[in-house]
């Protein structure tokens, strides 16, 4: 094409047509400029489809790390939940000891020493570059502020471990109650708040505590009473800060879902 162009040119000079030979050289740079222009914008469209294709990549496996992240997270409301009933009915058995029995309060107490801890699925998109991809602007603000997000809740999950592990065991260990415990969680408990909700622990044989305490004995302890009472605060705020994170996934969720091209 080149060499026709060319023969062109060299035609309109030896004709001395100096109007045509400009007017020619102007529409043969317009032509090159032209060629120019769509070559970028071939490569501009290529670029931009194969970012398509990676962001979508991205959105797949996001709306599978979040869905994970709500399951996970309906399950630690769940078992603050039971804490949280628990733990009221240990309290009304403590002000009413003669509606209760004591394996009874073992198992309020079983379900009341669970230590909730949310731990989402957290991609560092930032740092990988994968958030620029995300076209919808909403979604990428709020898959930025992820990780503040569930600040709070951990923050919560995290004063309430150190009760669970700290005082609250000390004081299940003073009363002698740790073995009793263990076999009712172990052999007897329904972990109705688990994901799947039919699993079962391995039944174990380890038998009650030889020298439990009394039920009058387990009532009148006012640490224990004061230590239930602080189950259901820190529970009940942390389910609280859970149910605002509950519906962020869930919106986070549904754009993603309006993104993806099935």
């Amino acid at each position: 094409m080149f060499r026709i162009f060319r023969h062109i040119r060299e035609g309109l000079l030896a004709e001395k047509k100096v109007n045509r030979y400009v007017l020619y050289a102007v529409g043969e740079i317009v032509l090159v400029v032209l060629g120019i222009v769509i070559a970028l914008q071939i490569d501009n469209w290529n670029e931009w489809r194969q970012e398509r294709e990676e962001e979508q990549v991205v959105l797949r496996q996001l709306r599978d790390d979040y869905q994970a992240n709500l399951e996970q997270l309906q399950q630690k409301i769940r078992m603050r939940d039971a804490i949280i009933a628990s733990a009221l009915k240990m309290l009304k058995a403590t002000d009413a000891p003669e509606t209760t029995h004591r394996d009874s309060l073992i198992g309020y107490l079983a379900v009341i020493v669970l230590d909730p801890t949310f731990d989402p699925i957290e991609n560092n998109l930032s740092a990988s570059g994968a958030l620029q991809l995300i076209t919808n602007q909403k979604l990428k603000r709020m898959l930025s502020n992820w990780t503040s997000e569930i600040i709070a809740v951990r923050e919560l999950e995290q004063n309430w471990a150190r009760i669970a592990i700290g005082p609250l065991s000390e004081c299940i260990r003073e009363l002698g109650l740790y073995r009793s415990i263990s076999d009712y969680f172990v052999n007897s408990l329904e972990a109705d708040w688990s994901i799947d909700k039919s699993a079962r622990l391995e039944k174990q044989d380890i038998g009650p505590a030889r020298n439990p305490p009394s039920l009058e004995e387990i009532v009148a302890d006012s640490d224990l009473e004061g230590l239930i009472s602080a189950a259901i605060t820190y529970n009940a705020t942390a389910n609280l800060e859970s149910e605002t994170l509950r519906q962020r996934i869930e919106e986070i969720l549904s754009l993603i879902d309006q993104e993806i091209d099935e």
